[in-house]
């Protein structure tokens, strides 16, 4: 069995070349913000139209010729798609004009616009890039990101197809509850994942290099000084370090779930709202949503039977007797009581045991997984992840 995979590279381009990539980028930009004033101005084209306006444009100007036609189709290809998206996914906006001080530059070519010789990727204009070849590429691309983060690395994204080794054989089920203090509760305690805190450990050195550019920033519309980069390159690097370490956590952590267990009851738990709280510093540093995605991903790919719950009522619902509690649970109260049984345990763990007894009940199969954006007009959520089993909230059937 086949599956669609990204390999990333780390790429090293000279001075030339990354000069080229950033002409490139212009040109991009420029016409998905065109595209942008299109729509804004009620004319509201299509991709086929933007297409011919394209065609048009070229001819217009030496400037746009100069560029890949390849990577300028992709750039309209993706802004139609996201003017798609904010029509069938809720809480999508329309799509928005790029500003060059906002947004890091992002290339897309297909094969018609790369190719890979003598271990270099080659780009259109005599563009030739040394790739840092971590590992071997399974098979041959069919198009590749060329993006650059917040360090001012540049990666390359090949999409290829690879061989899926079979998931190990499993009957266990597990239920997964999110929290702050404790990332991830489970219904076997072998399986939590703790918080490991790795962007408060950062905190000291990060606080001190914001301090550093804070005295030597400039006024607006002076060049900053190279005190005040090297600064912001040092802190912005510490917050890489954070991010990558929880995103590893992560990975591990997902992978020893989704190996050990046929069945996986996720709280369907959106953070979004902590950021807003006096727990956003530390929800942050949690990254519940980066461990969400990754363990909902993993247990697709492996075909696991992964069924989203609402986390509605599952903290005040016994996961013994299944009776609802009269009164909410403060969140210093750590210890469910359940006033009709007697039944005792740690919060957390109650609810995990409540998600997995709604899943296992309910009995969403494996088969139910639909992996396509879907727009609901009754009101349903509509989710812009792969669409997988969802739950009514318990006690509301």
């Amino acid at each position: 069995m086949e599956e669609v995979v990204r390999y990333t590279y780390r790429l090293r381009p000279g001075a030339t070349a990354e000069a080229a990539l950033f002409g490139e980028w212009g040109r991009c930009r420029w016409l998905w913000n065109e595209a942008v004033h299109q729509y804004r101005t009620g004319r509201k084209p299509n991709f086929g139209r933007l297409s011919k306006l394209l065609t048009e444009a070229r001819a217009r100007s030496s400037w746009l010729r100069d560029g890949s036609q390849v990577v300028q189709q992709q750039t309209l290809r993706s802004y139609a798609l996201a003017l798609q998206h904010s029509f069938r996914v809720r809480g999508w906006g329309r799509p928005r004009p790029k500003r060059r001080k906002d947004v890091l530059p992002s290339l897309e070519y297909t094969t018609r616009g790369f190719s890979i010789r003598d271990r270099r990727l080659r780009l259109p204009g005599g563009v030739t890039i040394p790739v840092v070849w971590s590992r071997e590429l399974p098979s041959a691309p069919t198009s590749v990101r060329v993006y650059q983060d917040t360090l001012g690395h540049w990666y390359a994204s090949f999409v290829v197809r690879r061989n899926t080794t079979p998931a190990p054989d499993a009957e266990e089920a597990i239920g997964v509850d999110w929290g702050v203090t404790t990332t991830a509760t489970t219904t076997d305690p072998a399986y939590d994942l703790p918080h490991l805190g790795h962007r408060k450990r950062c905190a000291a050195e990060l606080a001190k290099l914001q301090r550093r550019m804070a005295r030597r920033r400039r006024p607006r519309g002076v060049k900053p000084s190279n005190g005040y980069l090297r600064a912001k390159r040092q802190a912005a690097k510490v917050a890489k370090r954070a991010a990558r370490q929880n995103t590893h956590n992560a990975r591990v952590w997902a992978k020893k779930v989704v190996d050990d267990h046929a069945t996986i009851a996720v709280e369907d738990f959106k953070p979004t709202f902590l950021a807003r709280s006096r727990m956003a510093r530390k929800a942050a540093d949690a990254a519940i949503g980066a461990a969400k995605r990754e363990l909902v991903d993993r247990g697709l790919r492996a075909g696991r039977r992964v069924v989203l719950v609402p986390p509605a009522f599952t903290t005040m619902t016994c996961s013994q007797c299944g009776t609802r509690a009269k009164h909410r649970l403060g969140l210093d109260i750590r210890v469910f009581r359940c006033d009709t049984c007697g039944y005792t345990a740690c919060r957390d763990r109650n609810a995990a045991r409540t998600i997995l007894a709604t899943a296992e009940r309910d009995r969403a199969g494996a088969d139910d997984v639909r992996h396509a954006i879907t727009s609901f007009r009754d009101g349903a959520l509509v989710r812009s992840e792969p669409e997988i089993p969802r739950l009514p909230a318990v006690g509301k059937r």
